[in-house]
């Protein structure tokens, strides 16, 4: 999947990152979510996933991004 094809709910421009490629929060067209951020070793997770670590701002602009 491209990240053309992917909403970008975060980073426009009135975060920390502004326009930049830190962490951000994407919804596909299914409605699922991308996120990323800072690989995390808080611990090992299954095989097939893997951690992010992103601020708390960067999902309360995904929120008001969706309206909730």
């Amino acid at each position: 999947m491209a990240r053309e094809e992917l909403t970008r709910l975060t980073g426009n421009g009135n975060g920390e990152c502004g326009q930049g490629d830190c962490p951000n929060v994407y919804q596909t067209a299914s409605g699922t979510f991308i996120v990323q951020g800072d690989v995390s070793a808080a611990f090992t997770p299954p095989a097939g996933e893997g951690l992010v670590e992103i601020p708390e701002a960067v999902l309360r602009e995904a929120f008001r991004a969706l309206g909730w």
